[in-house]
């Protein structure tokens, strides 16, 4: 099947998953589409996760051919900090992938929350509602705080808008733009760091330019917290801003490997320094997405 073929097949599938979702329980259009609530982690639903989890895993698996390695590197209970190389602007195709594959290994009554940026939160979209479900919440240390106290592992990708809005052509880089918050925060909390690598979702579009000069000239970085205005082309209506007025990802396959969980202060003895961690952490998630971009074939196709 050629990447044509499996766009159709990709689009009526999610039409057809769409309806079949909807039957699952939603929920009303209200809390389908007016974003997420942000700190409510009572959201997470794991009833509606086992209702909709194989449908889910079905539509991923034909469009996107995900394939997650290594979860057996997650720790079987407990908290602990995931963190990801994020990909693909607001349609986080690489979370949708990792997020079906960590519920089908570790059953939907496991407890899991990802953190996303304020403007993919709380943006009113057809997915808000699965979102919040499945255990999506605003990305700020008091939610990670609330979820480690529950016991659940929580993803986390700190290049934010600055990674997932990078060009296509750098998309075997792991950008995190210096930030060093997600290592204070395993270190204040004595929670392992688990990394978790992905390759693909650059690919689901024609990323061409961040923006963040225009950004901030027009404000839009006071505005809205987001530091960028990309430019990017996909189908159906060709260029987007922002993601906007909408896109339909291309399939292309993703590909995620977890790696080893990290206790930083066993690494890196009793008072690690911050800077050190970043750069071994990031380093050691560069050498692995080499690994995987050199598995790659050809864009899309992977």
């Amino acid at each position: 099947m050629g990447a044509t073929d499996r766009l159709i097949e990709g689009a009526r599938t999610s039409i057809y998953g769409a309806l079949e979702i909807g039957r699952a329980g939603l929920g009303d259009l209200a809390s389908l589409t007016g974003g997420l609530r942000g700190n409510d982690l009572d959201g997470w639903d794991p009833e509606y996760i086992e209702r909709t989890l194989p449908l889910l895993r079905r539509l991923f698996g034909i469009y996107f051919r995900g394939e997650v390695r290594g979860l057996e590197n997650i720790p079987s209970n407990g908290p602990s900090l995931l963190v990801g190389n994020h990909s693909g602007g607001l349609l986080i195709a690489d979370s949708f992938v990792f997020a079906m594959e960590f519920y089908a290994r570790f059953g939907p009554q496991r407890r899991f929350h990802q953190l996303a940026h304020n403007l993919a939160a709380q943006m009113p979209m057809p997915t808000s509602g699965l979102l919040r479900r499945y255990g999506v919440v605003v990305a700020s240390h008091e939610n990670a705080r609330a979820a480690f106290g529950r016991g659940a592992p929580v993803l986390v990708y700190p290049g934010g808008d600055h990674e997932t809005f990078r060009p296509s052509w750098e998309s075997d880089q792991i950008e995190f733009g210096g930030r060093r918050g997600f290592v204070k925060l395993a270190l204040s909390e004595g929670v392992p760091i688990v990394p978790i690598v992905s390759i693909g979702g650059q690919e689901t579009a024609l990323f061409l330019i961040r923006g963040e000069r225009l950004a901030r000239l027009l404000g839009i970085d006071r505005l809205l917290r987001i530091k960028v205005l990309p430019i990017s082309v996909g189908p159906p209506l060709g260029v987007n801003v922002l993601d906007l007025p909408g896109r339909l990802p291309l399939p292309a396959k993703i590909t995620v490997e977890v790696r080893p969980p990290i206790d930083l202060r066993e690494r890196f003895g009793p008072e690690p320094d911050p800077d050190r961690a970043y750069e071994e952490v990031t380093g050691e998630m560069q050498r692995v997405l080499d690994r995987l971009s050199e598995e790659r074939t050809a864009p899309v196709v992977g």
